[in-house]
């Protein structure tokens, strides 16, 4: 068999690998065993300004006015010859006199080949300034959003409360015991939005993004005693379980709530009747139920008495919002909602309540 001799050979794969490694669209670098450039890059020379005829035979460290001599790029280079570390994504900033300083990353490997006498080190280096510039505005563009954002909320939360105090005032002053219980009504459901947003501000004022339930239920279970159960009156409000959820969420549960919780403080105790309204939350993975029952006067026998109003409209409305369904049953005594959200089907479940779409007021007792 003829062909070329070896050394031929040898030296036609070193010029194509040293001529590929030039032509590289990416700034890469060829080192040798003591760190010293064999051959750089086209786009190297260019993104950092260097002579391609001065750049080979020198020190890495060396290259521009030594800007390159960086204490902890010099160790991991010297660790990665030595064959004990990888420079997997050192980042680093080359800063130049008189010119902008550079985020670089640098990636590093030792070449293993036929020729084991001759070390050889492939650096390749990407200039990523643009992209955390744009980071950096992105993340103050988000500030200045979210600074804004607990600013309308701040001043929502004032808003709402002069405008329940105005409702409160003029159902004192009417002599219509209708009018006075809408006025009182919409009185309770601007508190609780108050109450809500007050926490959501002072939450993201803290940096959270996230709502613990069993706190936020607590209060705004304080705020509607506060208004609607007089000093004298045997009516407690309990709050069970709970669990941390995105503050889009806790907006719907929490206005859910406050309507469970009006109706049942409306239609639940007959006067001087001792009674205790739960507001529960369990979480199941991606499943969740929220429920709000009593131990009142229950149900009358039969439903049709019952005349769907204004709250129950809202409940539904908000779970469907959520993607959850609204369930009615009896609480033995009392009566329980529950609204459920179910993701994913568990083995062993069944649904003994009463169908949704059932009213939640009761006829006064």
């Amino acid at each position: 068999m003829t062909g070329r001799p070896l050394i031929e050979l040898e030296d036609a794969a070193l010029s194509l690998t040293m001529a590929v490694l030039k032509a590289s669209p990416s700034p890469l670098l060829l080192l040798d065993g003591a760190l010293g450039v064999v051959a750089a890059s086209r786009s190297f020379c260019d993104a950092f300004d260097l002579d391609p005829a001065t750049t080979a035979d020198q020190s890495i460290f060396a290259l521009g006015a030594g800007e390159w001599d960086v204490v902890q790029l010099r160790a991991l280079l010297e660790a990665t010859a030595a064959g004990a570390a990888e420079v997997d994504a050192y980042e680093m900033e080359l800063k130049r006199r008189g010119r902008p300083t550079r985020q670089l990353i640098i990636r590093a490997r030792s070449l293993i080949y036929q020729d084991l006498t001759q070390q050889r080190l492939l650096v390749a280096v990407a200039d990523i300034t643009d992209a955390r510039a744009g980071e950096r505005e992105k993340d103050a563009a988000i500030e200045r959003v979210g600074v804004l954002l607990r600013e309308v909320r701040h001043r929502v939360a004032n808003s709402l409360q002069i405008i329940s105090s105005v409702l409160l005032q003029n159902a004192k002053r009417t002599k219509s015991d209708e009018t006075r219980g809408h006025l009182k009504d919409a009185h309770h459901r601007v508190m609780s939005v108050a109450a809500l947003e007050r926490q959501l501000s002072e939450a993201e004022t803290g940096g959270e993004e996230d709502v613990e339930l069993g706190a936020y239920f607590t209060r705004l279970c304080d705020s509607i005693a506060g208004s609607m159960i007089g000093e004298g009156d045997p009516i407690s409000l309990v709050v069970t379980g709970g669990g941390v959820v995105a503050s889009r969420i806790s907006i719907n549960l929490g206005l859910i709530v406050t309507e469970l919780v009006i109706n049942a403080l409306k239609h639940a105790f007959p006067p001087g009747r001792p009674g205790k309204v739960t507001i529960a939350y369990q979480a199941r993975g991606p499943n969740w139920t929220l429920s709000v029952s009593d131990d009142g006067v229950g149900m009358p026998p039969d439903r049709s008495l019952v005349t769907p109003g204004l709250g129950t409209s809202i409940v539904q409305a908000l779970a469907k919002q959520l993607e959850a369904t609204v369930e009615v049953g009896s609480a033995a005594p009392g009566v329980r909602v529950s609204i459920d959200h179910t993701q994913i089907a568990l083995l062993g479940e069944t649904d003994d309540a009463a169908p949704s779409g059932v009213a939640l007021e009761r006829p006064a007792a």
